[in-house]
This record gives structure tokens, C-alpha cells and sequence, in this order.
């Protein structure tokens, strides 16, 4: 098992290499970008995401020094006019006087030592940024997974043990519907009905706690802290409940139609027993299997829309914004911290396999 262990974790190295070689290509072929952004500033513009172009050269420009001006900005829309020096303090203020490849040489070996630098625009290490938006993230995360598992395994199970029946049938209703709507689309529908929008107004819209959240009791807390994500998190189980349903239910019905649950029953042992002592492990397998997904997508992705409409200042506002602004040690930073995040709990999730079932051996599998 430690071989095995070693082998993921010196995988990781090449597979985050790559992941970070990808992402950083996509970004140079982009439009937009930070010395973009600040010329847009400069000029009073609005900050686009498609500033950026090859720009031509002004068919009426003529002389040595406009020549030589706009030689120095063509590749900056709105850089005419300029000092070009001041154009190359800024392209050596992000770093962008260097070539490509030596950038990214730069961010890959800051990077091994977690060294992410700051933000472009907050002056604000990225670490530190992380840290400060991830109790918001963590919460919607952690209570979204919980819940859907709480609630997904023992439905699915219920609907395996009464397959075809019209419990079955309505819950099966009920959840395909579920997953056919988006959770945006739901957040926007549990506003509408419970918070203020037409009809209900019985949840806050924004935020996590309330302005007098501190001069609250402990329970008052605890219950204030409860009011506000209960809007947001049920918007982001809606999905992910769905699916886990069906997996489990389908993965209990593949196992009680095996040859062994029907020696089981022939040795007189009753269907609780059964269904817990014999299925349920055998099962469970490949609802573990989904969720180092559920949980990524629940702490990271998930989250986007959902704190974006409930304005909860998370990771996935983070990110999104940093993206819109081209902010560039924020983007790659979370995106590497994230992807290593990933690759843990996958290997968490292959030994919790070992756990659940003993018989399977990942190491064995690896050598044959």
C-alpha cells in the first residue's frame, strides 16, 4: 500500500505540471489582460475582456516618432497616445517583459514552494485572499455534501427496496425533475417565493450572517448562521441529490439481484440483515466512487452562480472575478491549489475503497 501511495503522489507532479502548461497556454491566446486593463483605466473605458487585438497602424500616421509610438503599442488597443516607456513599466510591473517561457518557468518553480505572489489589483497576497473568502466556500460545501448523502443514500436504498412501486415511481418523478432544473434556476425560484421576491419573505438575500451577528447569543448565532444558508444550500443539493439517489438506488439493485444475496435469503437470514449486512457494502462502492466529484463541485465549481445570486463572497465569486479582471496570480494560484485539492481527495477516495472492501487491493491491480 505505501508503494502504491508513493506512485499517486509522484504522479501528481507531472499531472498538475500539465494542468498548469494547459491553462497558461489557453491564457496567452486570450483577450484582454492586465496592462489592457490598466490602459482602459487610464483612458476612462470600461474594462473589456476583448480589449485586446493586433491592432493596424492609422493609415494617416506618418513620421519617425508616431512609427516608432505605435510599433510600441499596436498590440495594446488604446495604447495610442502613450508614453511607450510607460507602456514597458507596465508590461514589467505583471512581468510581461520576459518571454513566455521563462514566465512560466518562474510560476511553476514560485509555486512548488507555494509561493503564489499577490494580486494584481488588491495588493493582497493570494494566499491570504483564499484564506479570507474560504469559510463562505467551505460552509456551501460541506453542508451541501452532507445533506445530499443524508438524504440520497437512504432514499435510494427506500426506491431499491420497493422498486416498481408507486412510491418508486412519484419519488422517481420528483427527483428527475429535480435534476432537470439548474441550481441557478432554483436559487432564482427559492428568492422569488422566500425571500422577498413576490410572495414569501421568510429568508435574508445576501450574505452569511447578519450585521449584528456578534452581539447575537451562541444560539442566537448558530441560528442566524442556519437562517442564511438555507436558501443557498438547498439550491446547490437539488442536483447533486438527484444523481446520488439514482446511483444508489441502482447500484443496491444491481447486488440484490446477485447470486449471493439470493444464498443469503435461502439461509433464512431476514432482509434487514441482508440488505445491510450483505448489500450495502458491496453497493456503496460506487457512490464512494462519485464523491471526490460531488465534493469538488460542491466546494469549488458549484458554488459560482449560487454565491453570485445570494451575493456570498466565496471562492467561486472569486474566481470568477478575478477572471473577468484578468487577474492572473489569483486565477493560476486558486486553480493550482484547487487541482492538488482534487488529486488528494481522489487518492483519499481509492483508499476509502480499501476501507469499505478489504478484497480490493489498488497496489496488486497496479503491479499486474
Amino acid at each position: 500500500m505505501a508503494v502504491y501511495i508513493l506512485r499517486r503522489l509522484l504522479l501528481m507532479v507531472p499531472t498538475i505540471f500539465g494542468i498548469m502548461a494547459i491553462s497558461f497556454a489557453i491564457v496567452q491566446f486570450a483577450p484582454g489582460g492586465p496592462v489592457e486593463r490598466v490602459i482602459a483605466q487610464l483612458q476612462g473605458h470600461d474594462v473589456s475582456a476583448t480589449s485586446r487585438f493586433t491592432s493596424t497602424q492609422d493609415g494617416g500616421a506618418t513620421g519617425g516618432n508616431i512609427a516608432a509610438q505605435a510599433s510600441v503599442n499596436s498590440k495594446y488597443r488604446g495604447a495610442q497616445g502613450l508614453d511607450p516607456e510607460f507602456i514597458a513599466e507596465l508590461e514589467a510591473q505583471f512581468g510581461f517583459d520576459k518571454p513566455v517561457h521563462e514566465r512560466f518557468m518562474k510560476m511553476i518553480g514560485d509555486y512548488a514552494r507555494f509561493d503564489f505572489g499577490e494580486s494584481y489589483y488588491r495588493d493582497i497576497p493570494v494566499t491570504d485572499l483564499i484564506v479570507e473568502k474560504l469559510p463562505v466556500s467551505i460552509t456551501l460545501g460541506l453542508w451541501t455534501t452532507l445533506l445530499t448523502y443524508l438524504i440520497s443514500i437512504p432514499l435510494g436504498i427506500a426506491k431499491a427496496r420497493r422498486d416498481g412501486s408507486r412510491f418508486d415511481v412519484w419519488t422517481s418523478a420528483i427527483i428527475i425533475v429535480g435534476y432537470a432544473i439548474p441550481g441557478f434556476l432554483f436559487a432564482v425560484m427559492l428568492i422569488v417565493l422566500f425571500a422577498g421576491g413576490s410572495y414569501l419573505d421568510w429568508f435574508p438575500l445576501r450574505g452569511l450572517t447578519s450585521d449584528n451577528f456578534d452581539e447575537l447569543s451562541t444560539l442566537g448565532q448558530i441560528a442566524d448562521y442556519l437562517w442564511h444558508i438555507t436558501l443557498p444550500v438547498l439550491a446547490m443539493t437539488i442536483a447533486g441529490f438527484a444523481t446520488t439517489s439514482l446511483l444508489t438506488k441502482n447500484a443496491f439493485l444491481d447486488e440484490i439481484r446477485k447470486q449471493y444475496v439470493v444464498t443469503a435469503r435461502a439461509k433464512g437470514l431476514n432482509e434487514t440483515r441482508v440488505l445491510y449486512g450483505h448489500v450495502f457494502r458491496n453497493a456503496m462502492l460506487i457512490v464512494i466512487a462519485g464523491f471526490p466529484g460531488a465534493f469538488i463541485g460542491a466546494f469549488f465549481t458549484g458554488s459560482l452562480l449560487i454565491e453570485t445570486i445570494f451575493s456570498l463572497d466565496g471562492l467561486g465569486l472569486l474566481a470568477y472575478e478575478s477572471i473577468i479582471n484578468r487577474d492572473y496570480p489569483v486565477v493560476f494560484g486558486s486553480l493550482y491549489i484547487f487541482g492538488l485539492i482534487g488529486l488528494v481527495v481522489t487518492l483519499v477516495s481509492d483508499l476509502t475503497y480499501m476501507w469499505v472492501d478489504p478484497r480490493i487491493d489498488f497496489e496488486a491491480r497496479g503491479q499486474g
